[in-house]
C-alpha cells in the first residue's frame, strides 16, 4: 500500500492527474484504470477519476503487478519493402500503433507481424518481438525488423551507436530558416505527462538536422535527419522552435489545426539506410509519402 498526501497546494486538481505527477512512474492512463479497479481510495473508499482535491487528503494506492496477454497473431494489411532471412522492411500505415499496451491489445504492427513473419516469435522479447525501434502511432513509412535474435543484437547497436541513417518529410506551419539544426537536451514535460520538451535542465542529448525543400504560403516542407531517436523528437523540436506540425495534435498550437488538410500529424518516415546485420552489405530504403500527406501538400501549394 502506497500513501499519498495531497497538500492545500493541490487543491482544485482532479485525482488522477495529481497521482500521474505525483509518481512518474505511472502514466495517467494506467492511474484510470488502478482507480477504475478501485485500487485508489481515500478513508478506505473507492474514488472516481475526476475527483477535485481539497488539498488535504490521504489517498490509498495499491499498483497490482502488470499481466501482460501475449499478442495473438492477425491477419492485417502490412507493406513489407524488403525482406529476407534476416530482416524486413515495413512501410508503417498512419494509424496503426506499433506494438500492443495500455488501449491497444490488438491490432497492431506486432499482431500483424505475427501472421506475415514466420518464426518470429520471442525474438527480442514476447510483446515486442522483432522491433528494433518505433513509429509514434499516426507517423507513418519505413521500420525495420529483425527476424532473429544476432540480427536484432545487430540493429540494436546501429541504433545505438548512430549509424543508421533516418530521414523524414513533414509539413511544418511557418517559414522555417533554409536548413538547420536543433541541438538540445530531451525529458519528459514536468506538467503533462504525455509530452515531452527540450527545455530541461537535465535528460538525455536530442540533434535533429532539417533543410526546406518547398515553401507554401503559410507552411513548409521539410526533410528531417534524426541524429538522436528521442520519443516525439521531431515534434518537439519543430513546435518548440516556432513551427509545430501540421495537425499535431499534442504539440501544435490552435493555427496547426488543420483537420481539413490531414486528421494525424504531418510526418512521414521517408528514407531509412543501414548495413545489413549479417552480410554488412549498404542497404537503403524510401517510402513515398501516402496519398493524405500528398493531399495535404498540394492543398498547402494552393494556399489553402
Amino acid at each position: 500500500m502506497i500513501v499519498v498526501l495531497a497538500t492545500p497546494d493541490d487543491r482544485g486538481l482532479r485525482v488522477d492527474r495529481f497521482l500521474a505527477s505525483s509518481r512518474p512512474e505511472l502514466s495517467r492512463a494506467r492511474v484510470q484504470a488502478l482507480i477504475e479497479a478501485g485500487h485508489v481510495r481515500i478513508s478506505g473508499r473507492p474514488l472516481k477519476a475526476s475527483l477535485r482535491l481539497q488539498g488535504v487528503e490521504q489517498i490509498e494506492l495499491e499498483i497490482p503487478p502488470l499481466t501482460e496477454a501475449e499478442p495473438q497473431a492477425e491477419d492485417l494489411p502490412l507493406t513489407v519493402v524488403f525482406q529476407d532471412r534476416d530482416i524486413a522492411v515495413l512501410d508503417k500505415a498512419a494509424g496503426m500503433v506499433v506494438h500492443p499496451g495500455a488501449g491497444h491489445h490488438g491490432g497492431t504492427l506486432v499482431n500483424a507481424l505475427l501472421h506475415h513473419v514466420k518464426d518470429l516469435k520471442g525474438v527480442g522479447g514476447v510483446m515486442r518481438p522483432g522491433l528494433v525501434h518505433r513509429l509514434d502511432k499516426d507517423t507513418s513509412g519505413l521500420l525495420v525488423i529483425a527476424k532473429h535474435d544476432q540480427s536484432l543484437r545487430a540493429l540494436q547497436a546501429a541504433f545505438k551507436s548512430r549509424e543508421v541513417e533516418k530521414t523524414y518529410l513533414a509539413l511544418v506551419l511557418g517559414q522555417p530558416p533554409d536548413q538547420g539544426t536543433f541541438d538540445t537536451l530531451h525529458g519528459r514535460h514536468p506538467k503533462h505527462r504525455t509530452r515531452f520538451t527540450g527545455k530541461v535542465k537535465t535528460g538525455k542529448s536530442a540533434i535533429t538536422h532539417f533543410k526546406v525543400l518547398k515553401r507554401f504560403p503559410q507552411a513548409a516542407l521539410v526533410e528531417v535527419g534524426l541524429e538522436t531517436g528521442r520519443t516525439h523528437q521531431i515534434r518537439v523540436h519543430f513546435a518548440e522552435a516556432g513551427f509545430p506540425l501540421i495537425s499535431d495534435s499534442l504539440y501544435g498550437n490552435k493555427k496547426a489545426q488543420r483537420p481539413d488538410l490531414i486528421a494525424r500529424q504531418a510526418l512521414h518516415a521517408w528514407k531509412l539506410a543501414f548495413k545489413h546485420p549479417r552480410t554488412g552489405k549498404a542497404l537503403s530504403f524510401t517510402a513515398a509519402p501516402p496519398k493524405d500527406f500528398k493531399a495535404a501538400e498540394t492543398r498547402l501549394k494552393a494556399g489553402r
